[in-house]
């Protein structure tokens, strides 16, 4: 029996969650019953949980108001993205979030030294995660967690990345909550501990997570 946990990036403004390529867990089977498993949805493309039951055509204009780079208008697009970016620099926790939601998919264009122009700049991404999420900022700490468990942009650390989701899953972040309660159960940066795993599970189960029920029902059927 395996407890499917769903890692993702979020972004609550633009109801983004998720960007990237899809990253197998550090622990294998061998080594438990339960998996952790992360899915990243990749560039350009909406997280399955957000565009389940929409049409091509509703999933084309969700993904036009969620990536500028997806509207006709061009300009527009520039114009909103030098306002994030002035919002950000400014101090504006959710902008920061966002702008490294944008580097980290690839919307917010990067460049190398030599001026090599990058798919997408993880390391940036967690520059800007990191200055939103010292503000107390939850979708950011949610993010910049998911990056030091990966280890995206920044070494892996998930005893980092352990303390990132309780500062988020405090605020009442769904998706923290439900990793946590996974890397409680798996072990993964913190000692195992099935008590607090299923206390997260069922606070982020009580908030409509699908994924949170899931494992709370692996978890009872597996006995525990």
């Amino acid at each position: 029996m395996k407890v499917i946990v769903v890692l993702s990036l979020v972004a609550s403004l633009m109801m983004l969650s998720g960007c990237g390529e899809e990253a197998p867990s550090s622990k294998s089977e061998t080594e438990s019953p339960f998996m952790l498993m992360d899915e990243l949805t990749s560039m350009n493309e909406i997280p399955s949980f957000i565009g389940e039951g929409l049409s091509p055509e509703e999933k084309e204009k969700l993904m036009s108001q969620i990536l500028p780079s997806g509207s006709d208008d061009e300009k527009d697009s520039e114009e909103k993205f030098k306002e994030l970016l002035k919002k950000a620099n400014a101090g504006n926790a959710k902008a920061q979030n966002e702008l490294g939601v944008m580097y980290y998919t690839g919307e917010a264009v990067s460049k190398t030294d030599s001026g090599h122009v990058l798919d997408n700049d993880p390391g940036l991404a967690v520059g800007w995660f990191y200055r939103s999420a010292e503000q107390g900022y939850a979708d950011a700490q949610f993010n910049l967690g998911l990056m030091y468990a990966n280890g995206e942009g920044i070494e892996q650390d998930m005893a980092q990345a352990v303390e990132l989701f309780k500062r988020a899953a405090e605020q009442g972040n769904i998706d923290a909550q439900n990793n946590l309660g996974a890397m409680y159960f798996t072990g993964e940066g913190v000692p195992r501990d099935e008590r607090k795993a299923i206390e997260w599970f069922e606070k982020a189960a009580a908030q409509g997570s699908a994924d949170a029920k899931a494992n709370l029902d692996a978890i009872r059927t597996a006995g525990y």
